[in-house]
């Protein structure tokens, strides 16, 4: 072929057939798409009490980034009636339970109804913490009676309720996850809830803790000054609690113009709980977070969506966004579930007390920080519980569908555009 010579014509069958396999590609299913459980949940109120349970725990977090689920979710009347029957359940126990609902494998009920005989042994969310036994991190499925499915452990525990019936099907995300009614919680091997209420765990001294570590001075007086420190304790039972903690060096790189000190003691209080999690998170759970946009303990004194915190990943370490400084994790202090507590390079400020202008903004000096004018006056409400994080208010539930979508339709877009192109070519 001379330079400069045309190409060989395309057959039309061929452009044809290129722009159908483009369009196929399109139609498939993005496998790294993941599925926000909670928001999937909150469009079933029956359920609300296990998805507050899951949202005030790392598990949520946990799910987001996964697919390919089945869900066993608790109906609110099938929940222990006394929240002590689970929340006080010591150390990880609340935690790993309601990852021993998550089963690693996507069921349908047509699945469930073509169980073998002998019943199908499932992987939980649980066996992947490797604090399950053998192959007691899993779940038994076995036919009952009148094609009921019963979800039990492989060796239950004497005297714990470790089994329940499937009561049904709630809702679907085909092969991403379903999700499945059972009759109550079903308990691990080894685990007793009923005995660990009974046994509540000691509280975590934070400011002994504190104290213990050094290079906490500034912090600890604060906490036993103010006396929030025995809120954290009471909080510590549950989900847990995670508590970022400013070094001296943080305090003292603040400038004067803050006024932190000169706070009222009422105001000392909030931008200390604003450093506290109600949950526990290992740093494993912070380094792969998914949701951002985390509450605080300062939240419960105003209202869901403020004083919260941004916690993200930032050249590969921890950045914690208050909307006036960013700070980095410099190191774990603690971590005995179910209390973490980390080092943090700048005292966290947060927005609504605080602001600070570009001007003053600079890398090469600690910025300028002023106080801002207190629009509210409802800081010092007293609690009733931490508010539902967003999850359960009506976040977008199809987030990862719908790029998936818009994917589908740029290339539906491309596969037509290469259709056309084509066929005109060859009338030519």
């Amino acid at each position: 072929m001379g330079r400069g010579a045309p190409p060989p014509p395309v057959s039309p069958r061929l452009a044809l057939g290129a722009a159908l396999v483009l369009l196929a590609v399109a139609m498939l299913p993005d496998p790294a798409a993941g599925v926000n459980v909670t928001a999937v949940l909150a469009a079933f109120p029956n359920f609300a009490d296990f998805a507050r349970l899951l949202a005030s725990t790392p598990v949520a977090g946990e799910l987001a980034g996964r697919s390919s689920l089945t869900l066993l979710a608790v109906p609110n009347a099938n929940l222990p009636q006394l929240p002590s029957a689970f929340a006080a359940a010591a150390g990880a126990d609340i935690v790993d339970v309601l990852r021993y609902h998550v089963l690693l494998e996507y069921l349908s009920p047509s699945d469930l109804a073509r169980l073998p005989a002998s019943g199908k042994l499932v992987t939980t969310l649980f066996q992947t913490t490797g604090r399950a036994p053998s192959d007691l991190g899993a779940v038994n499925l076995t036919a009952g009676v009148n094609s009921t499915v019963v979800v039990r452990s492989p060796a239950p525990s004497p005297g714990s309720s470790s089994n329940a019936t499937v009561l049904g099907a709630v809702t679907a995300v085909p092969y991403n996850l379903s999700v499945l009614a059972v009759g109550g919680l079903i308990v691990p091997s080894g685990f007793d809830l009923a005995a660990s209420e009974s046994r509540p765990p000691p509280p975590v001294n934070i400011t002994r803790v504190l104290a213990d570590a050094r290079g906490f001075n500034v912090a600890a007086s604060m906490l036993q000054a103010s006396g929030v420190a025995g809120e954290f304790e009471a909080d510590e039972h549950g989900a847990g609690i995670t508590v970022f903690v400013p070094t001296d060096d943080a305090f003292a790189s603040l400038p004067a113009t803050d006024r932190l000190q000169s706070l009222p003691a009422e105001r000392k209080a909030i931008v200390l709980r604003f450093h506290v999690l109600h949950s526990y998170y290992p740093l494993g759970s912070l380094e792969s977070i998914v949701n951002p946009v985390q509450p605080t303990l300062a939240t419960e004194y105003t209202e869901a969506g403020r004083f919260t915190l941004n916690i993200t990943r930032v050249n590969g370490s921890i950045a914690i966004d208050t909307g006036v400084v960013q700070a980095s994790i410099t190191r774990t202090v603690f971590d005995q579930n179910p209390v973490a507590v980390f080092a943090v390079s700048k005292v966290l400020l947060p927005k609504e007390m605080f602001s600070r202008s570009d001007a003053d903004s600079t890398d090469m000096a600690p910025p300028s920080v002023a106080m801002a004018p207190d629009a509210t006056g409802n800081e010092q409400t007293p609690p009733t519980r931490l508010s539902s994080p967003p999850d359960l208010h009506g976040e977008d539930i199809n987030s990862s569908a719908t790029l998936a979508t818009t994917k589908g339709a740029v290339w539906w877009c491309i596969g037509l555009m290469y259709l056309q192109l084509h066929l005109l070519l060859s009338l030519v």
